[in-house]
């Protein structure tokens, strides 16, 4: 009978190399692989853990999922406050297509989360971006939510494509979308 090497339990204290970090990572490469988030015992699997030793780092899966996902979106292009508005809204749209398209099942677990921290990470730096337009608060919630689906929209269209549509293809209707919302500052 062969001794089964997988660690039980809880962690063991300081020789432990998991932490939230490792788990984390590698769930992250996991999904990169997979293309969606693994399921916890494949995780625990892939650490060489058992499964409720992920659970002493994170309350539930849900936990979980919201620390990978802010975790990726927070790797997303961070503007920087004295360029222009609408080369740093062009970058941080691209990084997040580029996400998007790099983990194939970030755009579904996104969607059907029930926790917004990935979705506020990213409002946050457009709202950083377009500061200086001085929107009104409804004007910059529209603009936040018309620029949302339209990225979510256009990352599918990549997927389904085959390689046909690629992110720079977006650009037209960037500098569209950037008229619009640069007339409505003029416009206050």
């Amino acid at each position: 009978m062969s001794v089964n090497e997988k660690k039980r339990g809880r962690p063991s204290g300081k020789g432990s190399q998991l932490s939230q970090a490792s788990i984390i990572e590698q769930a992250k490469n996991l999904m990169q692989v997979e293309g969606k988030i693994p399921s916890i015992r494949k995780l625990s699997a892939a650490l060489n853990v058992d499964a409720m030793a992920i659970y002493h780092y994170f309350k539930n899966k849900e936990a979980l999922l919201e620390a990978i996902t802010v975790s990726l979106v927070t790797d997303i292009y961070e503007p920087k406050t004295n360029a222009q508005w609408q080369v740093e809204l062009e970058h941080l749209c691209h990084s997040y297509l580029c996400l998007l398209a790099q983990y194939t099942g970030l755009l579904e677990t996104l969607l059907s989360m029930k926790s917004t921290g990935p979705a506020h990470v990213f409002i946050d730096r457009f709202n950083l971006i377009i500061e200086p337009l001085a929107l009104s608060d409804s004007m910059q919630e529209n603009a936040i939510g018309l620029l949302g689906d339209y990225l979510h929209g256009f990352a599918l269209a990549m997927k389904c494509s085959d390689g046909a549509l690629t992110i720079d293809m977006c650009q037209g209707a960037l500098a569209l979308y950037c008229r619009g919302i640069a007339s409505e500052s003029v416009n206050r």
